[in-house]
C-alpha cells in the first residue's frame, strides 16, 4: 500500500467514532470556558516531558491562583515553582513562563498573539505547542504534530519522514484540511492507548484490516 493509497478519510472517520471510550488528551479535556489561548499556552508548556494525568492536576492548581499574564508575573518564579512542582523541569518551565507573561504585557498589550510565527519567537514555545495554541486556543488552521503523529503517520506510511516537523510540513501538502485539527487529538488517543512506541496493540486496533503496520516487529 502506498501513501497515495492509505485510505486516510476512511481511518479518521472510523477512529472519531471507535476512540471516544478512550481518556482524551489534557487540552481536549479542558472545557470550552477554560480553553483560552493563554491557559492552552501555558498548559502546553507544563505538559512537555510530562505526562498528561500530572499535567491535568497541575494546570489547574496553576490557574487557580493565576490565569492572566499580569497575574503570572505578581506570582514571580518561585512561587510559580512551587505551583508547578512535580512537572517534568518545573524550574525551567516557571522561568519561561514569566519570561513569556513579561513578553506579552510589554510586545502584545497582554494578549496571546494568534500568529504561528509570533508565537514561536516566545521561550519555550516549538511548533508542537505554537500549533496547538493555533488550533485549539484559536481554531484557525494548523496541524499539531507531536511524537504519536509523527509515529503513526510513518506506521501507516502516509508519510515518510524524519521529525515531527518534516510530518507537519508533509500533511500540510496533503491531508484534507477539516482533518487538521482533529488528527492530533485523534493519534494522541490512539497513540497513548493502543499504537505504543513499542509493542502495539494491533490486536484491538479499530483500524488494523487496513494498516500495513511499517516498522513494527512485535505487537499485541
Amino acid at each position: 500500500m502506498t501513501a497515495t493509497q492509505f485510505p486516510i478519510e476512511q481511518v479518521l472517520e472510523t477512529l472519531e467514532r471507535e476512540l471516544a471510550k478512550f481518556t482524551l488528551p489534557l487540552i481536549d479535556q479542558m472545557g470550552e470556558v477554560s480553553k483560552t489561548p493563554f491557559r492552552i499556552l501555558i498548559a502546553t508548556i507544563l505538559s512537555l516531558r510530562t505526562k498528561d494525568t500530572l499535567t491535568a492536576v497541575v494546570a489547574p492548581r496553576l490557574f487557580a491562583v493565576a490565569d492572566t499574564p499580569a497575574a503570572m508575573l505578581e506570582l514571580g518564579e518561585e512561587r510559580i515553582a512551587e505551583l508547578i512542582y512535580p512537572v517534568g523541569f518545573y524550574r525551567v518551565k516557571a522561568r519561561q513562563i514569566v519570561a513569556i507573561c513579561r513578553i506579552l504585557l510589554e510586545q502584545y498589550n497582554g494578549e496571546v498573539p494568534s500568529d504561528l510565527d509570533e508565537l514561536l519567537k516566545l521561550p519555550g514555545v516549538g511548533r508542537k505547542t505554537a500549533n496547538l495554541v493555533v488550533t485549539a486556543g484559536f481554531g484557525l488552521p494548523g496541524i499539531c504534530v507531536d511524537i504519536h503523529v509523527h509515529r503513526i503517520c510513518n506506521r501507516w506510511g502516509y508519510v515518510q519522514t524524519r521529525t515531527p516537523e518534516e510530518t507537519e510540513m508533509a500533511l500540510r501538502a496533503k491531508l484534507p484540511q477539516q482533518y487538521w485539527i482533529p488528527i492530533n487529538r485523534l493519534l494522541v488517543t490512539l497513540g497513548q492507548n493502543i499504537c505504543h512506541p513499542t509493542s502495539p496493540k494491533c490486536s484491538i486496533c479499530p483500524i488494523r484490516d487496513v494498516c500495513p503496520r511499517i516498522g513494527v516487529t512485535r505487537s499485541r
